[in-house]
């Protein structure tokens, strides 16, 4: 099989006030008691988080630009058609993903203009690659390709379903989408084996995401003595030990049994800088690194935590919305989630606990023999992955790239995110910022998460106003506590710590991974075997256990695939850390 490879590494800089580090958005491990249940956020899960709220990027470089370029476009002569993939998500109550208002508003406003009549093609969310592979097989693929997943892609340009083309020439029809491209320096990834095959969406504050946040029994720590919350692993021990000794909770953290998606959050106990090999060979989210010492830190401190009553001793067979309803019944100290405007479990949790108060945790929490920082997995410093059809005409790949271009004007995409006023949504009379109307249900209802998998092709979040707008938009209301200065300061700790380089991404493969493909999906399941016997084993008997289970966790494909990783580091084939 043919390998393609990326052109070279990408090198981040600043963009507005965020550093554009090397990324990958996931859940921040705001505390000792939340690192190991926070989830591993997928490309697109981060993106929905983000999508429900007001992602606010005005003022970052590269928001949609008002320039009306698109209105200069000449229509073409003879009609022509553009097949756009759209997710068909199997969600009761939401249009026909092919044929609905906003389908019908796009081919009035758009492609009537210019002679394109726009079809669009339902993908099964759950099964892309099939749906894919069905289409290039009957000579049907979309005009339009895109996903999240920068694999997913890599295979379809590795069996020539993509085309290559000049960057040059998209520039000129899509200089707007172009540019803002440049200044968030996302060019790098457009390229494999020297070709140019992708465009790349916009992924608003990917290195310093907010919408995950971690609630913390603020009454239980003055209880026992404490003004803070913890911010480092001596203190948070501290506090566990005093609350179960005043009787407050018998095992205060809770817990929950390791997901399917598998890997453990290890990048709180990496040491930085980081290695950058080890980072191309260990450092991904999919599949848990056993032998590798960020996670023998991480696993160490699981089984303390354990052997100390802090973790529920059934955690293993105890899911997360059983630790979610122990938190709401006021038996466990924290819980992490995605955060938004109602939040029925935050308001039945005050209705259980009317005298409790809570707080955010920080960003972070140090552990200062384990030697870790306040780090944690960026997202991906791009959305939506855009390439083309092999089997499009030149015809059909400019008006793909006119479609795009139309999308990028800040109008369009606005229309498209936000709705119609008066029936979508309604201008805040205070921030003068758009709100949502949450049950509207006329006939321009828009799609899931207010049609994102039509505008995901230029952005991957809603945008209207600063960060504080929408982290204002976005917390939690009508509770007896206001958190949003609270997440604010996260949010600018964040910032902070992205700069000084611990944000950071999963590296990215221009390969495909034989041994990935194959070992995978059963070293997850190994790896959860291991880790519960690591965490529940004697103290005495972890160092032992740990190295004879790495081992067999080598012997059972691991050591293939970070090989295979290594390679691909050593010859070009990844992405690299920003310098």
């Amino acid at each position: 099989m043919k390998k393609n490879t990326l052109h070279k590494a990408l090198a981040v800089a600043l963009t507005g006030a965020m550093t554009m580090s090397m990324a990958a958005c996931g859940s921040s491990a705001s505390s000792d008691a939340s690192a190991s249940s926070a989830p591993a956020a997928s490309a697109e899960a981060s993106s929905d988080a983000s999508a429900a709220g007001t992602a606010a990027s005005a003022d970052a470089a590269g928001t949609a630009s008002s320039g009306q370029v698109a209105d200069n476009f000449t229509a073409f002569s003879s009609n022509v058609t553009l097949k756009v993939p759209v997710y068909d998500r199997g969600i009761e109550g939401v249009p026909a993903v092919d044929d609905n208002y906003w389908t019908k508003w796009i081919q009035t406003n758009f492609g009537d203009k210019y002679n394109i009549t726009v079809q669009y093609v339902p993908i099964t969310r759950s099964d892309v690659m099939t749906d894919y592979s069905l289409l290039a097989a009957s000579d049907s693929l979309p005009t339009i390709l895109m996903e999240y997943d920068y694999p997913k892609v890599a295979q379809w340009a590795n069996d020539g379903y993509l085309a290559t083309f000049n960057m040059d020439d998209f520039a000129k029809v899509a200089p707007n989408y172009y540019n803002r491209m440049v200044a968030q320096n996302q060019l790098d990834y457009s390229k494999m084996n020297g070709d140019t095959y992708f465009c790349l969406a916009e992924r608003p504050y990917y290195n310093t995401n907010f919408y995950f946040q971690t609630f913390v029994r603020m009454d239980w720590l003055k209880k026992v003595g404490y003004d803070h919350v913890p911010t480092t692993r001596a203190e948070y021990v501290d506090a566990m030990k005093k609350i179960q000794d005043a009787k407050i909770a018998e095992h205060p953290a809770g817990g929950a049994q390791v997901p399917d998606a598998g890997p453990d959050q290890n990048y709180i106990f990496r040491t930085y800088p980081l290695d950058e090999k080890e980072w191309a060979m260990y450092g991904d989210v999919n599949t848990p690194s056993l032998g590798w010492d960020p996670n023998y830190k991480l696993l160490k401190r699981a089984n303390e935590d354990y052997n100390d009553g802090f973790t529920n001793p059934e955690y293993y067979i105890t899911d997360d919305e059983t630790n979610k309803a122990d938190f709401v019944n006021g038996k466990i100290y924290s819980y992490a989630g995605y955060i938004s405007a109602n939040m029925d479990w935050l308001t039945s949790f005050y209705q259980n606990n009317p005298d409790a108060e809570l707080a955010i945790a920080p960003l972070g929490t140090a552990d200062e023999e384990g030697g870790t920082v306040p780090a944690w997995r960026a997202d991906n410093p791009f959305g939506m992955i855009v390439g083309f059809s092999s089997k499009a005409s030149e015809d059909e790949i400019k008006a793909a790239w006119m479609y795009m271009e139309w999308m990028a004007q800040a109008d369009n995409l606005f229309t498209m995110q936000w709705g119609n006023e008066g029936e979508n949504f309604n201008y805040d009379a205070t921030t003068k910022l758009p709100v949502s109307v949450g049950d509207y249900a006329g006939d321009s209802l828009q799609g899931y998460n207010n049609n994102v998998d039509y505008w995901c092709i230029e952005s991957a979040s809603r945008t209207a106003g600063t960060a504080e707008d929408a982290i204002a938009a976005v917390a939690p209301q009508g509770l007896p506590q206001d958190f949003t200065q609270d997440i604010v300061k996260y949010y600018n700790d964040k910032v902070e710590f992205a700069k000084q380089g611990y944000a950071c991404s999963d590296c990215l493969f221009g390969v495909t991974l034989d041994a990935e493909t194959e070992y995978s999906g059963s070293l997850k399941e190994l790896y959860k075997e291991d880790r519960d016997k690591l965490t529940m084993c004697k103290p005495e008997e972890f160092d032992a256990l740990y190295k004879q289970l790495a081992q067999e966790y080598n012997d059972a494909g691991y050591k293939e695939l970070t090989d295979e990783r290594a390679e691909a580091y050593e010859a070009g084939n990844t992405t690299k850390l920003a310098k």
